[in-house]
This record gives structure tokens, C-alpha cells and sequence, in this order.
């Protein structure tokens, strides 16, 4: 029923309720998204709003958040790659656009600051895995930026909370990409949404050029962050996150190959 529906002037709890079970809602957003895990006959689906119409309060209005998740489903429709949740359909609904992506099993990484040394996390027990599950998450990371760049896609907001791991597979699964951005543009905000863990100098800058640089520095605090100990890639680090851009890699290509290279000069961590 959900995947043949394409259109419904219901809102969507009431909408996904009249057709499979709500097993979980995520209403706990800053930006004002509320999003459902449903399971219908056809399976386990989630499914992203932009929430209801109105509300006072939140950073983004209504129309756009509606956009964000427009540009989303762009997004979803040009890049396919294993470690993005699958798309499956956008249907309008009387708060917008209903994105449906398939289920993925796993754990969200993020956890909070106050949580964030926690070793019963989900990012602690990530963290505390082999180097060789982490770097072989890193290249997956590094492949599908890749192959955004290739479309012309700039990273928005990427930080930990985009990512869900599954322990027992080894899987990890890229979700929440709505503010990347097709082709360069200038930074007319100030401080960007993000997390300053993995922000570039120039997100935090009025008028600012952002660009594949931009993307470049959000991988290299990646690299940093899931893979600490190991001393190989620090050079590509520090080069990937210098706070000029024309001084890091023009380009996350430039990057792989550099962060490939890295690896080649030490012998590969063992994989368990």
C-alpha cells in the first residue's frame, strides 16, 4: 500500500497508521522533522517529514524544511551508492512530502555531548572496535563522497549523527544528507548548521565560498575522529582540514587517492 500510494491528504501519522504499524517516531529534532518507522506488508519502510505546518520556535520555518527534504529526494534520485539508505518514493501529504526510504537495521552512532565518553554508547562501542572494522567504514565513507563530488554535491551538515552502524554485519549506512547542495555556493548564514566537531572554518563565516574543499575537511575530521590511532593517515589529516582551502586537497578524489596511498606504506590492519 505505501509504495503504491501517490499522493494523501492526510497528515502523516494518520496516514501511516491507516495502513501498517508505527513502530517508532522520531520527534526529537532541532530542525523540526519528525520522521516514523512503519511496517506495512511490504515491509519495514522510514519515512521523513517535514513535520506540521506552523510551529514557533524552531531554526527553520515549515516551507523550508519542505525544501530541504525536496532537495533530499534530488539528491536520493541522482546517487545511488550501498552505503545510502534506498529511496523509495516521496509522496505529498498534508505536511509535504513524505520521503519513504527502506529500513536499515542498526544502531545510530551519535550520541550526545553529555554522553559522549558513555562505553555503553553505540559511538563508544564503535570506537572500541578493531582499527580494521573502522578504516574499511572510513573507505566506505570516503568511496561515497567520491561519488557525490562526481555529481557535483557539496556536504552540508555531515557529523556522526548521519551514520548507522550495524555491529553484527560490519554495515555502516548514510542517512539525513537534506543540506548538501549541488555546485559551490556562498555560506549566507554565518554559523551553518553542524556539528563543530566536523565544520570547516568557512561554515561559520558570512559570504564564505563553499565547495569540494569544504566536503574535503568534513572527511578529514572524519578520519580523524573514527580513526585516531592510526598514525598512517595523519599527514592526510592535517592536509585535508588546514583552515585555508586552497591549502587542502582541491578535490575528495585528490583525497582518496592520498588517504590510499597513506595505507599503502604500512602493513594493513589485521581483519578480525
Amino acid at each position: 500500500m505505501l509504495l503504491k500510494t501517490t499522493s494523501t491528504d492526510q497528515a502523516p501519522p494518520d496516514f501511516l497508521a491507516s495502513i501498517g504499524d508505527v513502530f517508532a517516531r522520531f520527534d526529537r529534532q532541532d530542525s523540526g522533522n519528525i520522521s516514523f518507522g512503519v511496517e506495512t506488508e511490504e515491509g519495514r519502510h522510514f519515512v521523513k517529514t517535514a513535520g506540521p505546518p506552523g510551529g514557533g520556535g524552531l531554526p527553520l520555518a515549515h516551507k523550508d524544511r519542505v525544501a530541504l527534504l525536496q532537495n533530499a529526494e534530488r539528491l536520493a534520485r541522482e546517487v545511488t551508492h550501498p552505503a545510502l539508505t534506498r529511496f523509495e518514493r516521496s509522496i505529498p501529504s498534508a505536511w509535504g512530502p513524505m520521503l519513504v526510504y527502506g529500513w536499515v537495521e542498526g544502531e545510530h552512532l551519535h550520541a550526545r555531548r553529555e554522553r559522549r565518553e558513555d562505553p555503553d554508547t553505540a559511538w563508544q562501542r564503535f570506537l572500541a572496535l578493531p582499527t580494521s572494522e573502522r578504516l574499511a567504514v572510513v573507505r566506505t565513507l570516503i568511496d561515497l563522497h567520491v561519488e557525490l563530488a562526481s555529481k557535483n554535491w557539496v556536504t552540508g551538515d555531515f557529523y556522526d549523527g548521519c551514520l548507522i552502524y550495524n555491529f553484527p554485519s560490519k554495515s555502516i549506512h548514510v542517512f539525513d544528507l537534506d543540506s548538501y547542495r549541488q555546485g559551490s555556493y556562498r555560506n549566507n548564514m554565518g554559523r551553518m548548521f553542524g556539528s563543530t566537531r566536523f565544520m570547516a572554518p568557512e561554515e561559520f563565516e558570512l559570504g564564505r565560498a563553499i565547495d569540494e574543499r569544504t566536503t574535503v575537511f568534513a572527511l578529514g575530521r572524519t578520519i580523524a575522529t573514527l580513526l585516531a590511532d592510526l598514525p598512517t593517515v595523519r599527514d592526510v589529516v592535517a592536509r585535508a582540514c588546514e583552515p585555508s582551502p586552497t591549502s587542502r586537497y582541491a578535490t575528495v578524489a585528490a583525497l582518496a587517492a592520498s588517504f590510499a596511498s597513506a595505507l599503502r606504506s604500512t602493513p594493513e590492519p589485521r581483519l578480525d
